[in-house]
């Protein structure tokens, strides 16, 4: 999985998320951040790892993304340390 495979894959998670009013709902209480802050946000690596490890902390809300995304939980796995490794390397 490279970075930019991974922000996509991100990406995605946080629109699915935004179309799913109560878990896009269950990530801003638990990030803190309001939706104003989040669409600021949205393209940041830190956003990307923090919508990820949201999903992947979230058993239902993965399997759904997954299989509205035709992904396997793994290449969610994958997206996240892909990020984390290039954050530390930048």
């Amino acid at each position: 999985m490279t970075p930019e495979k991974a922000e996509i894959l991100a990406l995605e998670g946080l629109g699915w998320l935004a179309g799913e009013p109560d878990a896009i709902q269950k990530f801003l209480n638990l990030s803190g951040i309001d939706a104003a802050t989040l669409r600021d946000a949205a393209g940041e690596p830190g956003t990307g790892l923090a919508v990820l490890d949201f999903l992947l902390h979230q058993d239902e809300l993965l399997l759904k993304f997954c299989e509205s995304a035709a992904l396997e939980p793994r290449q969610v796995h994958a997206a996240r340390h892909a990020l984390a490794r290039d954050a530390v390397s930048d």
